[in-house]
Formats: C-alpha cells, structure tokens, sequence
C-alpha cells in the first residue's frame, strides 16, 4: 500500500465516525420506542445491558483484554456505567413509556451539549470558543422551536418529563466524568463493565416496580438485540472513542444533530410527521452543529505573537513587554 495514502485513509474514516455514531445513536430511540410496547422500561433495559455485557465480555476473553488494574479504575467505570448506561436508558424509556414521543426525548437530551459546554471549561479546562458558544446557542433554539409546537399538544404526564431530564443528567454526567477520568482505559473492559452495571441497577428496578412481564414478539426480541448489538456496543464504543480523541464540548455537538435523524426515523417507522416549524428548528440546530464544529483560524504570522530569542537578541528580551 502506497504510504502516502495511508493519512488519507485514516482521515476518511475518522470522519465517518460521526455520522455512523448519529445513525446508531438515533435508532436507539426507535429501538426503545418499539421495545416498550412489548415490556416494562427497566425490564427491557435490563435485558439490552444484559445481552450487552455478555456480548463485551466474551469480547474481552476471546483478545485477551487485561482486567481493570485496581480498584481506583474499577470504580470510575463503575461511575460512568451507573450515569451513561442506567440513568440514561433508564429515565429515557421510563420517559417514553409515560407518553413523551420518542422524537421529542431526542430533543431533550439533545440539550446536552449545551450543558457539557458550560461545565466543560471549570471541569475540564477545556477552552470554549466564541463559535463554539454560537453554536451551542443556534442548537437550543432549534431545540426550542420544534419543542414549540408540542406544548399543550399531547402533553405528557410531568413525571415522564422528569424522567427525559434525569437521562439528560445522565448522560452529561457520563460525558464529563468519562473525559475526566477514563481517557485512557480499555474500551472492551470499559463497556463490560458499564453494561453490567447498568444491568444491575435495571434488574433492581424493574424487581422493585415493576411486574417483568414480558410480551415475547420478533418485534421484542429484535428491539433487544438491536439495541444491545448496535446501540450500547457500537454507538457507545464510537462515542468514548470520539471523546478520547477531541474535546468533549466538539464531541457533544454533535448531539445536536441527533433529533433531526431520530425525527426522520419516527416518521417512516412510528408515523411521527415533522411540521415546518419543526423543520425550521431541525435545520436551525444543523447549523449550530457545522458551526460549533468548524476550527478556529490559525495565527498567520502577522497576528502572531512574536517570539524574542534572548541569545541572539539579549538587550530585546531583557525590555519588558508593553
């Protein structure tokens, strides 16, 4: 293989891994749409973390893949499992199963990187740029205009809202909390162990509440597997992947493009029409992700800071600098 093409290659693919990362982000929601209609949320939840987990761990056995090395990283995956996996998937689908559309949930935890920019620098010290910020702002107002038309219609019980903002929690929780202080971890071992702690937490919720009682269709059965396979393997691999490898307020950007694919999506599989208002927002909320994701220009050598070497220049770099 010619050398040269090898950077290019890895260009292309890096770049493929946001709209892959989209496309299975949002079909979790038509996944989970579906599986609710069969069984309980935290039932079903359980089952997807369930399926997952053993799926990563006989992963992790067939490679070889080294077990956490203390119980300092054992804890941090635990962390980010309880937030990523069980508050998120958890409150999401308890959500959707009390009435809130599943195109609607997207919007709300599409807020995220609202959040995520705002905590992202004193958290993280990460640097927020004014296009950054701009973006943000355009993402929530698009949010705003297509939530717009669902007031008053369809609305809700209060508490299935209440569940959509402790995924929004959730998830943002696990976004700072995965940069912060799993950067560095295996993925295989990271999402055995987050599943399984998101089973856990789901089998002790659906015992307590719920009747498990549970409508065994195709339609079930390939809800679950889907979700577990393509949503808590995949989508999640590629995100933790993503946030290694950029800032964690560019990664969460892209959130922002979530609701118009899942809205695309509910239209064809749950007859969910989009009006124009809410097309206005879709688009609104594109922009702001393109923008939050263009780089910033780089110093040309006229505005850039002038470097004074002292040894070729002794008497220039003792003046001070006005």
């Amino acid at each position: 293989m010619n050398t040269q093409s090898t950077p290019r290659i890895a260009s292309i693919q890096a770049s493929s891994l946001p709209m892959i990362f989209i496309v299975l982000w949002s079909s979790g929601y038509i996944g989970g749409a579906i599986g609710i209609l069969y069984a309980e949320p935290f039932t079903m939840t359980f089952l997807r973390f369930a399926l997952a987990g053993l799926i990563m761990l006989a992963f992790a056995l067939a490679t070889r893949t080294p077990m956490p090395s203390g119980l300092g990283q054992l804890g941090h995956m635990a962390v980010v499992g309880f937030f990523m996996q069980a508050l998120q998937f958890g409150g999401l689908y308890a959500g959707m199963k009390a009435g809130v559309p599943a195109g609607q949930s997207a919007l709300i935890v599409g807020l995220m990187p609202v959040v995520v920019g705002l905590l992202a620098g004193p958290l993280l010290g990460e640097r927020v740029g004014w296009r950054q910020w701009i973006g943000l702002a355009l993402g929530l107002l698009g949010v705003v205009f297509v939530l717009a038309e669902k007031v008053g219609v369809g609305m809700a019980a209060l508490g299935g809202y209440a569940y959509t903002l402790a995924a929004l929690f959730g998830i943002t929780a696990g976004t700072l909390y995965q940069k912060k202080f799993c950067g560095g971890f295996d993925l295989r071992t990271t999402g055995f162990v987050q599943m399984t702690i998101g089973a856990v937490v789901m089998l002790i919720a659906a015992w307590t509440t719920e009747s498990m009682v549970i409508d065994w269709t195709p339609a079930f059965i390939a809800s679950v597997v889907w979700l577990a396979v393509m949503n808590s393997i995949g989508a999640l691999m590629l995100l933790y992947l993503m946030i290694r490898r950029g800032e964690a307020t560019k990664v969460a950007s892209l959130f922002f493009l979530i609701p118009p694919v899942t809205q695309i999506m509910a239209s064809a599989m749950l007859g969910e029409i989009p009006t124009p208002l809410a097309m206005v927002g879709f688009g609104l909320a594109s922009l702001g992700v393109w923008l939050a994701n263009r780089p910033m220009p780089k110093a040309t050598a006229a505005t850039a800071p002038k470097v004074v070497d002292p040894a070729a220049e002794p008497e220039a770099a003792a003046r001070p600098v006005a």
